[in-house]
């Protein structure tokens, strides 16, 4: 099953670290896959989650692409990753969501299938989906528990 930290959380949220490319890089080097929130404006590059908060570049994307999930945040983040073989998927609440690579991205307490990425808001429920190892994988704040 596929562990992936929700914007570079492993043990629980930390919101004044999320999306920070530091966070994310010492979570990928834990062994993680982590999901990022992405923006592009005035052909910049950023990473946050409300906001545009961190500046990033192509390189770090690069860096980085086999272990990345780019939720796009903006319309731009979007046209900017289209037609490329990262993986990336716009989503708000939508129950399922197709990602790029045809995975599916899957709204917490949904059904999941084998190609099912499940989002688990807390850890007894990430440690439940990834014991009964239905689903592709799990996205959490606590893949690290």
């Amino acid at each position: 099953m596929k562990l992936i930290s929700h914007r570079g959380n492993l043990v629980g949220p930390i919101p004044n670290l999320e999306n920070n490319p530091s966070y994310i890089s010492d979570a990928i080097n834990e062994g993680y896959d982590v999901e990022i929130d992405f923006w592009f404006n005035s052909n910049d590059l950023y990473l946050g989650h409300d906001l545009p908060t961190y500046q990033i570049t192509d390189d770090f994307l690069e860096l980085h692409k086999n272990k990345l999930w780019i939720h796009c945040k903006n319309l731009y983040a979007l046209r900017y990753l289209y037609g490329t073989n990262f993986r990336y998927f716009w989503h708000q609440e939508d129950d399922f969501t197709l990602i790029s690579n045809g995975k599916i991205w899957t709204y917490p307490c949904k059904n999941v299938l084998d190609k099912s990425i499940i989002v688990c808001k807390d850890a007894k429920s990430t440690q439940k989906i990834i014991k009964e190892n239905e689903a592709y994988g799990v996205c959490s704040d606590y893949v690290g528990v």
